[in-house]
């Protein structure tokens, strides 16, 4: 018998249970809280279609591969692969765009190659930096997002070195 299939039907029960003893009206209690939610969601609904369609625009224009292209050179030298630049230049912004090209990177070139163990490593200590900052900054109206932007970015290219030097010092 495993305990963790029995959780959620605890955590609920506990809830109700809760709710009974201290006399609270669980339901209109779930009720405010999902109304809350959804003007948080209007709220950031116009960012969100922003970042989805900059994001768009930036692939579909050719941009991606002229910047990857540009980069190359300058990356190749340090030693991180310029399969995973892709991924680098992506993984600040999207999530879910991240995921595709870190799909194509282990379909091509394997996921025990050097690239794929980046990649992977790269997939897993980074955060889509700017989704976050545009999704939070947002709920709470905040304009000024200066350092917050730079630090960010500056713990995303850490991020992308230490992969490549880990992988290599490490795999």
């Amino acid at each position: 018998m495993r305990f963790d299939t029995y959780i959620l039907p605890i955590v609920v029960f506990a809830i109700i249970l809760t709710a009974l003893i201290k006399k609270v009206d669980v339901f209109e209690e779930f009720t405010a809280g999902a109304w809350e939610n959804m003007k948080v969601c209007t709220e950031i609904a116009p960012t969100l279609i922003g970042l989805m369609l900059a994001i768009g625009v930036f692939r579909a224009s050719g941009a991606l591969e002229a910047l990857t292209g540009f980069i190359a050179p300058f990356v190749s030298g340090l030693g991180f692969p310029a399969e995973c630049i892709p991924l680098a230049l992506i993984r600040p912004i999207s999530g879910s765009g991240a995921l595709v090209v870190f799909e194509s990177i282990l379909s091509e070139n394997g996921p025990d190659s050097f690239a794929g163990k980046v990649a992977s490593v790269l997939q897993g200590s980074t955060e889509t930096t700017l989704y976050t900052i545009a999704v939070y900054f947002s709920v709470t109206r905040v304009k000024k997002i200066r350092h917050t932007l730079l630090c960010a970015l500056a713990g995303d290219i850490t991020g992308f070195i230490c992969s490549a030097i880990l992988v290599k010092i490490l795999l």
